[in-house]
């Protein structure tokens, strides 16, 4: 029986995501969050509200899927377009264990630089309550495993995986999820968070009851 992971495939993988300028992108955006989240801390305290807009409209919308889509994208996009991806292919390697390789390391990615920072950033913001915290890293690890599959696709199925990937970002999650009642159930940062978020914040920015104390990002 094959494995199910090759430590090889891995280890390119690691170096296909970190070896090119879009790695370094994966090191900012916790950064920005943390650094954000600290800000919001100092200018409203422990905000129960203010704490939820930055999780969600920050973290779980904007650091959680644009992380997902680099480390996805960084992975399979080179392959595909030097034609190494067909010499790989032609090794004895069953298909499975490639993409499963691969998508080890771009969950690897969504964990340490998206579900790591959303639960440090929650404890700042809120360190008297770290379920809070935890609610929202939940969240964010299963919203960033959602996006590294749906984004594998993507790159299988376009050169443009990027492009494609940020246009989904921008017109379906943030504008047409934040719109369409129908449409938010289909929104993975909205499902992630409805599911997995503390009983506290589980209210989407489409509900009556999240609009009334704070607008819907994007």
């Amino acid at each position: 029986m094959s494995a199910l992971v090759s430590p090889t495939i891995t280890r390119l993988g690691v170096r296909s995501v970190f070896g090119r300028r879009r790695g370094v992108l994966l090191f900012v955006l916790p950064v920005v969050l943390l650094a954000l989240a600290g800000l919001v801390r100092g200018l409203v305290g422990d905000d129960p509200t203010g704490a939820q807009h930055t999780l969600y409209g920050l973290g779980l919308v904007v650091v959680v899927p644009l992380v997902a889509l680099l480390a996805t994208t960084g992975l399979l996009a080179p392959e595909i377009d030097d034609g190494s991806i067909a010499y790989l292919l032609a090794k004895p390697i069953p298909r499975h264990t490639i993409v499963l390789s691969k998508l080890a390391v771009a969950g690897g990615c969504a964990v340490v630089f998206g579900a790591v920072p959303v639960l440090l950033a929650g404890l700042l913001l809120r360190p008297a309550d770290p379920t809070f915290a935890l609610g929202f890293a939940l969240g964010a690890l299963v919203g960033g495993l959602a996006y590294c599959v749906l984004f594998a696709l993507l790159s299988v199925m376009t050169k443009h995986a990027v492009v494609v990937g940020l246009v989904y970002l921008l017109v379906w999650e943030s504008l047409l999820g934040g719109l369409l009642d129908g449409v938010r159930w289909l929104s993975v940062s909205r499902w992630s968070t409805s599911r997995w978020s503390p009983t506290s914040a589980r209210r989407t920015p489409s509900s009556p009851r999240w609009s009334s104390s704070c607008s819907a990002p994007g």
